[in-house]
């Protein structure tokens, strides 16, 4: 009889291992699996009229920061900035971008440029914006402090054309990435919208435009309602986390649309491949620009990624379950 249990509990132990292998994602990807896995991944560009969407507009960034737990795992969003603040607070082993505009691609590998290019924060701040470093600027400054001692810079052009030069070479060279001339021009066109307008820069580009327009500035400071800062520039650790990352290839931008057939997929896909999970989904406000059939489509491939149990949907406002999110979505999901 004891010899019967010990082959029983010996065929549970052995089953769970087999039932929860380790998660085999990357500890880092070469250039070429990086580019391979981002074209892989993604569909055939489409467009978004509204804006060309250089900087969030959402000012409840740091209380949804608040409310994701440092989980590892991956996460998975949309749009430019505001996706490294989560990763920073959420701390994922990988992270995918997934956009419908080629161009928020090109963004995303100016930033991944400008990171590695930056031994801290205030020389990303100062390559982002083509301003000067003030001499006095310590890396342990506070992000408030940090962005202070930029209020009173002057953009330089010399500045400017050295960081274009730089982070052509990075990408091109030094990551040998296959960019195209139109992936170029807009990472030009970033860079000089960034020089021209400088931390006051905002979601719209223009100050006319009667909608809800936060500054670069005022969203690396803001606090949660706690009064913590929770952005990826609030501090070096959580600068150098996303930096790291960067470097080892691993924040990955997609084009993709939320209501299509692929992108979405295929990054659960890869995950599942790797016996990873998807422990956070950014999505912002998308669905409100989806049809019918697009958001059956959107939520029919959110309910086949490998999420976690306590997976968290980010919404543009709050944060609540996926689980929560597919329950209350398309009834239509297959």
């Amino acid at each position: 009889m004891r010899r019967a249990w010990i082959l029983v509990l010996c065929g549970v132990v052995l089953s769970g291992i087999a039932c929860s292998r380790r998660s085999t994602l990357p500890a880092g990807l070469s250039d070429q699996q990086f580019w391979a896995l981002s074209e892989a991944l993604s569909e055939p560009a489409g467009t978004f009229a509204l804006s060309d969407n250089l900087l969030s507009n959402e000012p409840a960034v740091a209380e949804n920061a608040r409310k994701l737990r440092e989980a590892g795992g991956v996460y998975i969003g949309v749009g430019p900035e505001q996706n490294f603040s989560y990763i920073a607070g959420m701390r994922p082993a990988m992270a995918f971008i997934i956009d419908i505009r080629r161009e928020n691609r090109s963004l995303h590998l100016l930033y991944k440029a400008l990171f590695e290019l930056s031994p801290d924060r205030a020389d990303f701040v100062s390559r982002l914006f083509s301003r000067p470093r003030p001499v006095d600027l310590i890396s342990s400054a506070g992000v408030e402090e940090l962005f202070a001692g930029y209020a009173g810079v002057r953009r330089s052009p010399e500045l400017l054309a050295a960081t274009r030069t730089l982070v052509r070479e990075r990408l091109l060279t030094g990551r040998a990435l296959r960019l195209s001339q139109d992936d170029l021009d807009w990472i030009d066109h970033v860079l000089e919208a960034f020089y021209e307008q400088g931390p006051d820069i905002r979601f719209w580009g223009s100050s006319d435009v009667d909608a809800v327009q936060p500054t670069y500035r005022w969203l690396m400071t803001a606090k949660d309602m706690t009064g913590r800062i929770r952005s990826y520039l609030a501090s070096e650790d959580d600068f150098r986390f996303v930096k790291e990352l960067q470097s080892k290839n691993l924040i990955v931008p997609v084009i993709g649309d939320f209501g299509g057939p692929a992108a979405i997929r295929r990054v659960g896909d890869y995950v599942r491949a790797h016996h990873g999970e998807v422990r956070a989904f950014y999505g912002s406000n998308v669905a409100v620009y989806l049809t019918t059939q697009q958001t059956r489509a959107f939520c029919a491939s959110l309910a086949t990624l490998p999420a976690a149990r306590r997976a968290s949907f980010v919404e543009r406002d709050g944060v609540r379950s996926l689980e929560s999110k597919l329950k209350a979505c398309s009834p239509k999901t297959k």
